[in-house]
């Protein structure tokens, strides 16, 4: 029975894995992630996405039809409690190339933002701005970030709830100063199944106790909606995510995508096609109103 349960396990956990690496494979062929030669610097902050990140990684470097250079970095801002030693054991009996920043930006965080407010904005930003300009010093041409699926649809109900914009995070970005590429390797993977390979693995997870300490978050509001959501109505986190893939901007009211300005009827091609417009048999109304949207391409 033991050995039943074991060969189980095993058999689920190789498919969990398979299903992340494809996944994660298509994402970087979709986006043209990595290529040829690039020195690709993985940001790992000791959570359960960007160790699957650096995990999937690796074993794509074996079998991938290209040569690309894998290089880890923590950036330890000096939480109080923090592990340091545990990442640098870790990627060491890896044998992976990595470097640990030292940045005392949880005291800028504590000073600056006042009790009771979320600290994740400035947070994010003084981490960001120190990586990207690590990246020009070692010669990384991408800069690999663990967001996953799930982060990315909780991002745009967050900027849409909160921020009044329509706007995601891109499987690949270009940085504002134009030096540095983004790019998001888990951006097809659900975090339900990262969390379960993290687990299978055992990588040895640090919490955070700056962001993840804090109650309320506008995020976690956001994700309890979605969960809720996702019960109620299974694959519903898969539709909104393939919504973001696939953006109609005539059909929204950005000005600055669509020139709605200058929009004109083309009567000629219009009376061309009145022929195809016509009804020669009888129909109920259901199938009468159903045909007529089909005719004018309403949805």
């Amino acid at each position: 029975m033991k050995e039943l349960h074991e060969r189980k396990d095993r058999l689920e956990f190789n498919k969990l894995q398979k299903r992340l690496r494809r996944l994660t494979g298509s994402a970087i062929v979709d986006y043209n992630m990595i290529e040829d030669g690039d020195k690709v610097m993985v940001c790992l902050s000791g959570g359960k996405d960007s160790y699957t990140m650096l995990d999937i990684l690796l074993s794509l470097q074996k079998t991938a039809p290209i040569s690309f250079e894998v290089v880890a970095v923590n950036m330890d801002q000096k939480q109080p409690g923090f592990p340091e030693h545990i990442l640098p054991q870790y990627l060491a009996a890896l044998g992976v190339p990595y470097h640990i920043i030292e940045r005392d930006t949880y005291s800028i965080v504590k000073e600056v933002v006042p009790e009771g407010k979320t600290t994740c904005g400035l947070c994010s930003r003084l981490r960001r701005g120190t990586l990207y300009g690590f990246a020009d010093e070692i010669g990384a041409t991408k800069i690999a970030l663990g967001h996953h699926r799930d982060d990315i649809i909780e991002t745009l109900f967050l900027n849409m709830f909160f921020g009044g914009k329509l706007k995601a995070m891109p499987p690949k970005l270009l940085s504002d100063d134009k030096r540095n590429i983004v790019i998001r390797p888990l951006a097809y993977c659900s975090e339900e199944d990262i969390a379960h390979f993290a687990e299978l693995k055992g990588f040895p997870i640090i919490p955070c106790n700056l962001c993840g300490s804090q109650e309320n978050l506008q995020r976690q509001v956001v994700k309890d909606m979605l969960v809720q959501w996702e019960r109620q109505f299974p694959g519903r986190t898969e539709t909104i995510f393939s919504a973001i893939r696939n953006v109609q901007p005539s059909q929204l009211a950005d000005l600055k995508l669509f020139d709605f300005i200058k929009l004109e009827t083309n009567k000629e091609s219009a009376d061309e096609d009145d022929d195809s417009c016509a009804i020669t048999a009888p129909m109920g109304r259901m199938e009468e109103a159903v045909q007529y949207v089909d005719v004018l391409d309403i949805r």
